[in-house]
């Protein structure tokens, strides 16, 4: 591989694995490696404010990690790039069976 093509590359996992590297973010990626949640849902999963989930989740769409769709007074966020996706799906394999 290309080293600086490979040093692109890593710069962007990096910045993933940083988004990830906070154990109730890492929790809302996995429910959310489900299918499309919204935030009364995600509350409802997870041990977290309505406060903190608000920041965890703005600054992981800030970051591209998730999409958010809009339907009424409801908003929904999902995994916005399918090898983010396969990510979670795969660190759940590993260390969640």
């Amino acid at each position: 591989m290309n080293p600086e093509k490979m040093k692109t590359q890593c710069s962007e996992v990096s910045a993933i694995m940083k988004a990830l590297a906070h154990p109730e973010r890492l929790m809302l990626m996995c429910h959310m490696g489900e299918g499309e949640k919204n935030v009364s849902e995600l509350l409802g999963l997870c041990d977290i404010s309505q406060s903190q989930l608000s920041q965890f989740l703005n600054r992981m769409h800030r970051e591209g990690i998730l999409k958010v769709r809009r339907e009424g007074n409801f908003v929904f966020y999902s995994i916005s790039d399918k090898k983010v996706l396969r990510l979670i799906q795969s660190m759940q394999k590993i260390f969640c069976n």
